[in-house]
Order: C-alpha cells, then structure tokens, then sequence
C-alpha cells in the first residue's frame, strides 16, 4: 500500500520499522518539527524524524497541520492510508479524507478509557490491573473511532511508564500489518467503543509531587506512573535545607507510621495506609541511582520525615 506515517517519540519508531519491513511503501513521513534539546538548547529531530532519516525516507515537519499549504501538500500525496502513532497534532477532516481508505491509529489504551494525551502514563497511576494496544480508524473527535483491531495487555507490579510504553510499542507495531491487509481486502468490520469515556489528560509538573497521606498503593502507582517523566517528587531534609528527590521506583511494603516518615535507613516511607519502599530516585542535579547509592552519600535514617 502507499502510506504516509505520522508519528514523533520513541513509541512511534517501531511502527514505522514494522511497516517498513511489510513491505509498503512510505512515500512521506511526518514528525513534530526539531526542538531545542539539552543544555546547548540544540534543535534536534524526534525519534521518528530520525530514524526515517537512517531509512532514507522523506520527512515533512510542518508546525501545524491545519495550514492550508500544508494540507494540500498532503491531499496531492495520494495515499492509500496514513499509519498515525503519537504524532501530536490534531488532524482536519481534510487531511482525514485525504487517503482512499482513511487515516488510522495506534491509540495505548482500551478505548474509550483513556481517551487523549497519556493513556499510558494515567492507566498506572490510576491502578489499572489490565490496558491494551488497539488500532482505530480516525475521525474529527478526539479518539472517538471505532476499533479495528486489540490487542489486551496486562500492567505489571513493576511497570513505569517508560517499560509499559516500550512494551506496548512493540505490541502494537505488529498489529500493523494485520490491520491493513484486513482493510486492503475490506475484511474487517469496525467495532464502535462501547462504554463511559475516562480522559488522559496531559500531565502536569504540579501533579507530581508525592502525596505521603494517600495510601500505599496510590503512591506507588502516582511514582511508577510518572517514571522517568516527568518524575514525582518529594522534599527530603538536609544541613543546606530541602533537596528535591525524585522517586523513578519503588513497590509496596510492610510497615505502618506517620505519612512521609521513613521507617527504616533503607527508604521504606509510610504513607496514610501501609508503605513503600523507593528503589530507584535521582537528587536534583544529580543522576539517577539506586536508593542504596544514594543513601551512601545522603543519609535519611529511620525517622526522617519527607516532604
């Protein structure tokens, strides 16, 4: 098929390896434009833009598709489909229309629970036992399609953010090529989403510090949730004054006291019911480590109250 791709980070670029190696061919890929990036505030390509570059396709990173010349640019592409993975743009009913057969997306939920930015993100921190990769034909409301193909999941005990994505952009890169041989061949029957709609909205650095009064499980999920970014957080006392510690790690266990008082030297926290202990944290300024690296050098003995 002739397909265009439109995706930006890390989730995206199997995918597009996926459709690549099907053998269709990607006449344009589209990518958020560079951004500034690193100290050096350096304008750098998204992982997609990227990795297409290494693969020799071309690349269009308009700063928004709404632009008249930008849809048109897209409408001349005549394409059989547009693949989207996380572009992050919202698309016109111009653009939409565009392909012979549609555009489609790779949406990291089970539709319609988390519906819009992080489904992935706020399907941990909301304790969720079960998510899903599922393949949507696109319209104008936000991930409002009806499902073509699923693929369920289950969330780990020790799944961040960063390890449930990784495992769910493989997951669901392979349904790709399923999808479109079955649309190709108009042997697929769209199922519309069927139940109350929950929204993933985008998440904000205010949500992040720790809540030690919320029990434990809701404190392990708000960490693992947030792991690597934007990372929650929580103050920890020192002789200059408070240290912002984020906390990338941590899993449920026994002990019980005051909210934000650690129960031992080795960072197990008490929280409003039972406990957690942090495994892996970064101080400010530093990089990250395990809990034990970063108590050789900062110590937070039994007693120290965390804010």
């Amino acid at each position: 098929m002739r397909l265009a791709f439109m995706g930006t980070p890390d989730f995206a670029v199997p995918s597009l390896a996926e459709l690549i190696a099907s053998g269709h061919e990607i006449v344009a890929v589209y990518s958020q434009p560079p951004r500034p990036k690193g100290r050096g505030q350096k304008l750098t390509p998204s992982p997609v833009h990227a990795f297409a570059e290494t693969m020799g396709l071309p690349v269009f990173t308009p700063e928004s598709m709404k632009s008249p010349d930008a849809i048109a640019a897209f409408q001349s592409l005549d394409l059989d489909a547009a693949c989207v993975v996380a572009y992050g743009q919202i698309l016109k009913a111009e653009v939409l229309d565009a392909p012979r057969l549609g555009c489609f997306n790779l949406h990291g939920s089970l539709l319609p629970r988390w519906r819009g930015a992080a489904p992935i993100q706020r399907a941990i921190m909301a304790g969720d036992a079960q998510t899903g990769v599922q393949i949507m034909q696109m319209g104008v409301g936000l991930d409002e399609g009806p499902i073509l193909l699923t693929e369920l999941m289950d969330i780990r005990a020790d799944d961040t953010a960063a390890i449930l994505s990784e495992r769910m952009s493989h997951v669901g890169a392979g349904l790709w090529p399923r999808a479109l041989a079955a649309i190709e061949r108009g042997s697929v029957t769209p199922s519309e989403q069927v139940g109350e709609p929950t929204y993933a909205k985008k998440i904000t650095p205010a949500e992040a510090r720790i809540d030690w009064t919320r029990p434990a499980a809701e404190v392990d999920a708000h960490i693992r949730g947030l792991s690597p970014f934007p990372g929650a957080w929580f103050e920890a006392p020192s002789e200059t004054g408070p240290v912002r510690v984020k906390a990338l790690l941590s899993a449920l266990a026994d002990g019980s006291g005051a909210p934000g008082a650690t129960l031992d030297d080795a960072l197990t926290v008490a929280c409003g019911t039972g406990a957690v202990r942090l495994i892996r944290v970064q101080r400010e300024g530093k990089a990250a480590q395990s809990a034990d690296e970063m108590l050789r050098g900062f110590a937070l003995p039994a007693g120290t109250v965390l804010g």
